[in-house]
């Protein structure tokens, strides 16, 4: 199976999220890997949104290798294309699309390359729907109880320019609710502005210090004031303002103490609900198959990795809250730098690149189970 014209063909399905429509993109994939002779499951979250989990039959000999890819993208934004954001247009040695990069190329890598060696109960596939929306899809099959547990080891297929991630920082999405009381614009005295509350409180949030030291790998926590929204119009004294914050942690961080101390912050009384709450990812470097990884990337790029996390989150952190946490790595031949970009691409050869890193890794696993 040629990953790039894979990559092409799933370029060309539109699973921008939301709505998200993965289901045709999943059936799609369905057919090849049952074609390939892999028993697949189909798991939808809601109607259209629909993920896999591929697995080879008979016993296995021991727990999985989990290669993980989402199918679903971000809008394409407001700036104009310059190519069909659904076409897969190649030009040179590049590959345009939506999702080139983030992550229909690392997606096709793993089909092909799983495909390529063919179906095993050692292996398996887990494609989620859902993932740029706080991994819904991922968090789904793991409260279902439908994961192949437990999972030996995890690769998901973000773009890293098929530079091998250790591990990625948590995340905390909060919406902070803070109250007032409404009044004549022209009286404001008589009214209590959330508006002014919410402002007092970005601004100590600016300076929020978080316990704890930083990782070694991932480095130290993150807070960002990403949306406020106050006021129905300009002639009224706002009762109500609502502050998003995104929050990204390390590990030894609990999210709750996070909480509380945000909570801490405000002079006022407020409501914080939590959109996201998802755990940190870190695996030892010095893990054997951690290792192991290194010296397949090394064989196949010439580049022997350091150890290095992501600062954004990935499914890994959705499929890794139930059961032992297997050791996890991120790698895809997509470019980080093209994630979510106006005339996002993808380098060709890093597609090939990947393919055959993948199938190293698969060969090397299920060969040591049997």
């Amino acid at each position: 199976m040629d990953a790039i014209a894979l990559t092409q063909q799933l370029v060309q399905f539109d699973t921008r999220n939301p709505p998200g429509r993965e289901d045709v993109c999943a059936r799609f994939l369905d057919g090849i890997l049952r074609d390939a002779g892999f028993e697949v499951t189909s798991h939808a979250f809601a109607e259209g949104r629909t993920s896999l989990i591929a697995r080879g039959p008979g016993a296995a000999s021991r727990a999985p290798l989990c290669l993980s890819a989402h199918l679903d993208t971000v809008p394409l934004g407001e700036a104009a294309w310059e190519r069909d954001p659904l076409a897969g247009t190649i030009e040179g040695d590049r590959l345009y699309g939506r999702g080139a990069s983030d992550m229909k190329s690392g997606l096709a890598a793993m089909v092909s390359a799983a495909c390529a060696f063919g179906p095993h109960p050692d292996m398996c596939l887990v494609l989620t729907a859902g993932e740029e929306n706080g991994c819904e899809g991922a968090r789904f099959l793991a409260e279902q109880g439908v994961l192949p547990l437990p999972m030996g080891a995890l690769v998901v297929g973000e773009p890293t320019a098929n530079v091998p991630l250790v591990g990625h920082k948590g995340v905390l999405w909060l919406e902070i609710e803070v109250a007032g009381r409404t009044a004549h614009g022209s009286t404001p005295e008589l009214g209590d502005n959330a508006v002014n509350k919410a402002a007092r409180l970005i601004r100590k949030l600016e300076t929020f210090q978080f316990e704890g030291a930083p990782h070694p790998v991932l480095g130290g926590p993150t807070l960002n004031v990403g949306t406020i929204r106050g006021g129905l119009n300009i002639n009224s004294v706002p009762d109500r303002a609502l502050i998003g914050v995104d929050i990204r942690t390390v590990p030894g961080m609990p999210h709750a103490a996070i909480i509380e101390a945000v909570a801490r912050c405000s002079d006022d009384a407020i409501i914080i609900t939590p959109l996201a709450d998802m755990a940190s990812v870190a695996t030892d470097p010095a893990h054997e198959w951690i290792q192991q990884v290194f010296d397949v990337v090394a064989m196949h790029t010439g580049q022997r990795a350091f150890p290095q996390g992501a600062a954004y989150f990935t499914d890994a952190a959705a499929l890794r809250s139930v059961g032992h946490p297997p050791p996890t790595v991120i790698l895809g031949p997509g470019e980080p730098s093209q994630a979510h970009q106006t005339d996002e691409f993808v380098m060709l050869p890093r597609i090939d690149e990947a393919t055959a890193i993948y199938a190293r890794l698969i060969r090397s696993w299920c060969a040591h189970g049997a």
